[in-house]
C-alpha cells in the first residue's frame, strides 16, 4: 500500500479486471496476476480488484484475499489499488480487513445485500464500515442503495469517505447530490460507474462527474483510452464517431443478455488471448454468436482508430 492520499491519485481511466479461474474452477492467479501487469502498463490510472467485473459475489474472502493481495503485488504501486467489499456490515467489514491487510489502498463499498435499508440504515453501514479500517471508501451507489442528497453530505462529513459511484444512472439525482455537497463546503470524488460508462461519459461531464470505469479497457484498452483522451481533451467528434461506432452497438449488444456486463467482458478477454476462464455460478456463459459479434465490434471500433489516427 502506498502512503500518498488515494483521493488525489484517482486521475485518469479506472480498470476493473476480471477475475480469472483455472479450468477446475479455482482461482487462477498467475493469469490474474498478468491481466492486471497488462492493465497497468497499458495506462490504467488504477486497479479496482474483485469489484463487479471481477466477480466479487463468487469469491470466498480467502481468494479475494489472495486476489487482492496479487494485484498490489503487480501495481507494485505505480497505481493505487482498490478491493470490493460488501454483503451484510458485518462481512463487509470482514472484507474490508482483509483487503486492508492485502495491502490494499482503499474500498468499493457495495449495496448491502438482499435487504432494502432505509437512508438511516444505509448510513450506518457506510460509516461503520468506513470506522473498520484506515481505508479510504468510495460509496458505490445502485440497485438497493440510493442515496438522498443529505444522505451523501451525511457521508462526505464521514472520515474516511471520499467518493460515491453512481451505478443508477439518475442525473437528476446525482446532479442534486453534488449540489447539496458543495453547498455545505463539502467534497467528495464523483464517478460514473454505469455498465458501460463511456455511452454517457459526456452527460456526467456536464454536471461535473469526470471519473469513470471502464469494462472496455479490460479487452480493449486501446480503444478505452483513445476515448477517454478524446472526451477529456474535448474533441467531441472523435467521441460521437466512437459511440456511433462501437459504444452503442456494445450496449445493446450488452443488453440481450442478463450478466453480459461481466460474462461478455470475460468472454472478449479470452477471445484477445488471454485465457481468464468462464464465469462463476449464477452467471451464465454469453451466447458464442453474440461473442462473435463483440469481437466484429472491437475490429471496427480498432479500424475507426486507424481512420482517425488516434
Amino acid at each position: 500500500m502506498t502512503t500518498a492520499p488515494l483521493a488525489g491519485r484517482l486521475d485518469g481511466l479506472l480498470f476493473f479486471p476480471v477475475t480469472a479461474f483455472a479450468p477446475d474452477g479455482s482461482p487462477d492467479l498467475d493469469t490474474f496476476r498478468a491481466h492486471v501487469r497488462a492493465g497497468v502498463d497499458a495506462g490504467a490510472a488504477a486497479v479496482f480488484a474483485c469489484c463487479g467485473t471481477g466477480e466479487f459475489h463468487a469469491l470466498t474472502p480467502e481468494e479475494f484475499r489472495d486476489c487482492v493481495a496479487a494485484a498490489v503485488e503487480e501495481s507494485a504501486g505505480r497505481v493505487p489499488v482498490v478491493a470490493g467489499a460488501g454483503y451484510g456490515t458485518a462481512l463487509a467489514v470482514r472484507y474490508a480487513r482483509l483487503a486492508e491487510e492485502a495491502g490494499a489502498d482503499g474500498l468499493l463499498a457495495m449495496p448491502p445485500y438482499l435487504v432494502v435499508a432505509d437512508q438511516a440504515g444505509l448510513l450506518r453501514h457506510y460509516t461503520e464500515l468506513a470506522a473498520a479500517t484506515s481505508l479510504d471508501v468510495i460509496v458505490y451507489q445502485r440497485d438497493n442503495a440510493i442515496l438522498t442528497p443529505a444522505t451523501a453530505v451525511a457521508l462526505a462529513r464521514t472520515e474516511g469517505i471520499i467518493g460515491l459511484k453512481d451505478g443508477l444512472g439518475d442525473l437528476d439525482l446525482m446532479q442534486r447530490i453534488v449540489s447539496a455537497v458543495r453547498a455545505e463546503g463539502l467534497d467528495l470524488l464523483y464517478f460514473n460507474g454505469l455498465p458501460t460508462a463511456e455511452l454517457t461519459g459526456a452527460a456526467y461531464r456536464g454536471i461535473g462527474v469526470t471519473l469513470y470505469s471502464s469494462a472496455v479497457f479490460c479487452f480493449a484498452p486501446d480503444i478505452a483510452l483513445a476515448f477517454h483522451h478524446a472526451l477529456t481533451t474535448g474533441d467531441d467528434t472523435t467521441v460521437n464517431r466512437l459511440v456511433d461506432v462501437f459504444y452503442r452497438p456494445l450496449v445493446e449488444l450488452r443488453a440481450r443478455g442478463r450478466g453480459y456486463a461481466v460474462s461478455l467482458v470475460k468472454a472478449a478477454v479470452r477471445r484477445g488471448g488471454l485465457d481468464v476462464g468462464g464465469v462463476r455460478p449464477p452467471l451464465s456463459e454469453p451466447a458464442p454468436d453474440h461473442v462473435d459479434e463483440l469481437v466484429l465490434l472491437v475490429e471496427r471500433g480498432r479500424a475507426l482508430l486507424k481512420e482517425i489516427g488516434a
